[in-house]
């Protein structure tokens, strides 16, 4: 089992900045591929980047695509979003998410292990 803690979010003005951390306890953490998700306010949930467990290959949603970069580093068991040129649109909550043994996936359903968030907003 893992615990995972989102970190980094806050109020950015638009055209900025932020990177998001999500750190991991217990065992093994590299047997996870994991995920970025969000969530804005009277929207459902949707996947934004995936990594997979060696940190090898990505995948991002066409909406953050050459502006978020996802990454880890299995030795601090932290996941990482690297998130650029934002806009009011990204506003949201963020959460990471991890999936045991699995491949890499933008599917929610397929992730057991989820972050409490992190509040990301972006004003224009």
């Amino acid at each position: 089992q893992v615990q995972l803690v989102e970190s980094g979010g806050g109020l950015v003005q638009a055209g900025g900045s932020l990177r998001l951390s999500c750190a991991a306890s217990g065992r093994t953490f590299s047997a996870y591929s994991l995920g970025w998700f969000r969530q804005a306010p009277g929207k459902e949930r949707e996947f934004v980047a995936s990594i997979t467990r060696r940190g090898d290959n990505t995948d991002y949603a066409d909406s953050v695509k050459g502006r978020f970069t996802i990454s880890r580093d299995n030795a601090k068991k932290t996941l990482y979003l690297q998130m650029d040129s934002l806009n009011a649109d990204d506003t949201a909550v963020y959460s990471c998410a991890a999936r045991l043994l699995g491949t890499m996936s933008s599917n929610e359903y397929q992730y057991s292990y989820w972050g409490q968030g992190t509040q990301v907003t972006v004003s224009s």
